[in-house]
């Protein structure tokens, strides 16, 4: 590698790192979370009442605090749903794939219509 190819290697990632805060920078809070199950919209629950709520049967616990949500407990085996971590900001997703379980933030301008 010569010196052009380390600055342009260091002019991306400059580039990739300005990107990446703005978009978290204009990135909205969220308002609810929305639990879809195999696709199809089975619960909805507010960022601001905090609790743990039985999800799939009590497949998956989610636990909302602080406006933020995040799965404490999978009976998946590799429960890589549980360490996705917390999601607060409109259009992150947790998902568990061997539940076929995604828990999605929505802003409060958004409105999703579940039918029972």
């Amino acid at each position: 590698m010569n010196k052009r190819d380390l600055i342009l290697i260091g002019g991306i990632l400059i580039v990739a790192l300005i990107a990446f805060v703005f978009v978290q920078m204009n990135q909205e809070g969220g308002a609810y979370v929305l639990i879809r199950v195999d696709g199809e919209e089975v619960e909805q629950y507010s960022l601001s009442a905090e609790g743990t709520y039985p999800l799939n049967g009590g497949t998956n616990i989610l636990h909302i605090e602080g406006g933020e949500a995040w799965l404490t407990e999978a009976d998946c085996p590799d429960k890589l749903c549980v360490h996705q971590g917390k999601i607060s900001k409109t259009g992150q997703v947790i998902t568990c794939l061997p539940n076929k379980l995604t828990v999605t933030v929505y802003g409060a301008e958004e409105s999703v219509e579940l039918i029972s």
